[in-house]
């Protein structure tokens, strides 16, 4: 960073680290003791697909490596706005084991240098209510932060600042709320 940047107030990005998602499970049990919301075994990864028969060959390792596993094939989607998701089912109990999937699609991803396509990984949650919860990290920030869905295209904001203050021990909340982007129908919420 320069001296120009440090004159007009320019800060460096923070360097995404992958390996916080592994602290999701430990939340999970802070949410499911804290607030009766229990993992669901959905989770995804969200990316813009670059053009080319390097990314597409890269998309289809990514798949065959999550489905050599054993468990239920991965699915991918895209959504309205032009990215890919790639959904990940493990049962609720195999928090751990989704999460690793959702690290190696990041890592694969960013080893391969389409890092800067990567925009979030989400986990599911639910309670017995009904409301649901998605934990996003945001990769361009190293952050996490709740997003609630209601009906429609509603925010349940009280549910997400509680699940924030819950969570501040756990793991890196993202303290600025204008960038807890909704994902309207994310993979992973439902």
């Amino acid at each position: 960073m320069g001296m120009l940047d440090r004159i007009l107030g320019r800060t460096k990005p923070v360097a995404p680290n992958l390996d916080q998602l592994f602290a999701v499970p430990s939340a999970a049990v802070t949410l499911t003791t804290a607030m009766g919301l229990r993992p669901t075994g959905l989770g995804s990864v969200c990316f813009r697909a670059a053009e080319g028969a390097a990314f597409a060959s890269l998309e289809h390792d990514v798949q065959a490596l999550l489905d050599a596993d054993g468990g239920p094939p991965v699915e991918l989607s895209q959504d309205s706005y032009g990215f890919t998701w790639v959904l990940s089912r493990h049962t609720p109990d195999e928090i751990a084991d989704l999460v690793t999937d959702l690290h190696a699609v990041n890592s694969t991803l960013v080893d391969n240098g389409f890092g800067p396509q990567l925009l979030c990984s989400l986990v599911g949650f639910a309670d017995e209510s009904g409301r649901r919860l998605g934990l996003v990290y945001l990769f361009k920030r190293g952050t996490f932060y709740p997003f609630a869905p209601q009906g429609g295209q509603t925010r349940d904001n009280p549910l997400e600042l509680q699940v924030r203050g819950v969570l501040a021990n756990d793991l890196r909340v993202e303290t600025d709320v204008s960038r807890w982007f909704p994902v309207w129908g994310a993979p992973g919420l439902g």
